[in-house]
């Protein structure tokens, strides 16, 4: 073997062990942070334990007292939905790590009962073979069965589903034979894919924390404690997680978006912090673009710019969103792979306009409304109307039609507009409501291209209401739940809410759809895996209604 043949054989081999320590310290990091998630899942369950057995020693808690135990509740589930992901993330590590011994790792699993006996049970039993698998005689006998209990539920109707797997003998050559095991929604399928919806579409499409699904359920007679169900919710994370990369992908792949954010409480020591969900939503509908609508959420502990710039690397394209801030690195030139393109909401602009004109609000503060309403904001509105009065003509026609539309009916009011307040404002004093109301539209660099960028491309839209709308649920939800237990909590809630979201823009039942997904995705391939993504799950279910 020549010096150079050698050479390459010799790094060759010290790449693969590189490679192979590598993979090593994957797992075993995936491993420990396993176990750490695990240790503070137990060390809160026992708080939560300790608080709940003073409560009950020293009778009816104080608010104080039970707004901590509703406190510690939230942390648990946020916390027992977190190990079992990483737990999940362990055994992927394993299971692609096969050169390597990696040490095992047991989770300490959530403690569940026998399912109740007085619920029914539905036995389904896999198709016995007619003959034996390992020397194809006929003579087989039933020597047994196994039997996989699933928790599901239907609609206000609990039941059992017995999955039966009947073993066979062989009186030829004394070989067992049995059917395999069908795959489930979870590892071991003690609870079916109905039922991981149901909790996950309550959890973030119904705001009901987990604590409350668990008194609901054992008032219906089944007793599934906190930390199950938030086992359930970390197992749907990870069995959805191509589905929700797939819409992620999709809706990057838009070339106008839709984005926004929206506060929320974060558990913090000694409190909250305001925390945020930020919003990037395709809705090609207004101009009859063809491309299903989706949207995708991400969670951040605080609204600093870099977290837009992270969400959006590698994405180039028209932002339609509000004047903040941090979308500003975003248009920047030298950005790579270019700067994006802003597109300004005249919604937050009339806004401001109405708020000045707002006669029963005016009303309400008891002033009189002569004196409370502003002329000139009454006409900034007025004017503004008649430009949504046009758009919402427009709303549903091609790109072309809109772009002619606009420049033969929009421009002219949206330049008469702008002469009018540059002439109106002119006359105010600078710290007039209505004169920094009309300096949202026209202070700033590129502010009033931004707004008046749908003039010249169809595919804009006027407003930013397809975010807004995006975000309804959780401003509704807020008050239910109170706060984010965690930035992983936060992380899982982005996540979901992605799902119900995109569910709910393609008019689909997010939880249907859900529960169908759960069942389907074990056993169907990776190069399948669109087929489940909302839209065309829809398609395929209409064209299965109208065949039946």
């Amino acid at each position: 073997m020549s010096d150079a043949a050698l050479q390459i054989a010799e790094l060759s081999a010290a790449l693969a062990a590189q490679t192979a320590r590598a993979q090593a310290a994957e797992a075993e990091l995936a491993q420990a942070r396993a176990l750490a998630s695990c240790t503070e899942a137990m060390i809160q369950e026992l708080k939560l334990e300790i608080a709940k057995l003073r409560r009950d020693k020293y009778g009816i808690s104080s608010e104080r007292r039970a707004r901590l135990i509703d406190q510690l509740e939230l942390q648990l589930e946020e916390l027992e939905a977190a190990a079992t992901e990483d737990a999940l993330a362990v055994e992927a590590a394993a299971a692609a790590n096969k050169t390597s011994a990696v040490r095992a790792f047991t989770r300490r699993k959530p403690v569940r009962k026998p399912f109740p006996d007085h619920l029914p049970r539905e036995r389904v039993v896999v198709e016995a073979p007619t003959s034996c698998t390992c020397c194809g005689s006929d003579r087989i006998v039933k020597m047994g069965e196994d039997v996989t209990e699933t928790l599901e539920v239907i609609p206000r109707q609990w039941k059992v589903i017995q999955t039966v797997r009947e073993k066979f003998t062989c009186r030829a050559c004394e070989k067992i034979s049995q059917p395999p095991a069908p795959f489930h929604a979870i590892p071991r399928g003690w609870a079916g894919p109905q039922l991981i919806a149901m909790i996950a579409f309550d959890k973030y499409g119904q705001h009901q924390p987990l604590n409350r699904q668990a008194e609901r359920i054992a008032r219906e007679g089944i007793d599934l404690s906190l930390s199950t169900l938030a086992d359930l919710i970390g197992h749907a994370c990870v069995a959805l997680a191509p589905i929700h990369a797939l819409i992620e992908r999709h809706v990057l792949d838009g070339g106008r978006l839709h984005g926004d954010d929206t506060t929320v409480p974060l558990l913090a020591r000694g409190g909250t912090k305001t925390a945020r969900l930020w919003t990037y939503v395709r809705d090609d509908r207004p101009w009859d673009g063809g491309a299903p609508p989706a949207a995708f959420f991400k969670f951040s502990p605080d609204r600093q710019m870099i977290h837009p710039n992270k969400h959006l690397t590698g994405w180039q394209g028209v932002l339609q969103s509000d004047v903040y801030g941090g979308y500003n690195d975003l248009y920047l030139a030298d950005r790579s792979p270019g700067p994006v393109r802003a597109a300004l909401c005249w919604s937050h602009a009339r806004r401001k306009f109405f708020e000045l004109a707002d006669i029963k609000a005016t009303a309400r503060k008891g002033k009189k409304v002569a004196e409370g309403i502003s002329p000139i904001a009454l006409d900034a509105v007025t004017r503004i109307d008649a430009i949504f009065a046009v758009e919402r003509e427009i709303t549903g026609v091609s790109a072309a039609e809109r772009y002619e539309v606009r420049q033969q009916r929009v421009a002219p009011l949206v330049n008469d507009l702008h002469d009018w307040m540059l002439a109106e404002r002119a006359r105010m004093s600078k710290h007039n409501p209505v004169a920094k109301a009309m300096n949202y539209m026209l202070v700033g660099e590129g502010r009033w291209e931004a707004f008046t960028a749908f003039l010249d491309d169809g595919r804009l839209c006027l407003t930013n209401n397809a975010a807004e709308r995006a975000l309804r649920g959780i401003a509704l939800g807020r008050k239910s739940w109170l706060f984010a237990g965690s930035e992983r909590g936060g992380d899982r809630a982005a996540f979901m809410y992605s799902l119900i979201v995109t569910a709910k823009m393609n008019d689909i039942d997010p939880q249907a759809w859900m529960a169908d997904v759960l069942a389907r995705m074990p056993e169907i391939p990776i190069s399948r895996v669109h087929e489940l993504l909302p839209w065309h799950w829809k398609a395929a279910t209409e064209l299965k209604r109208i065949a039946a």
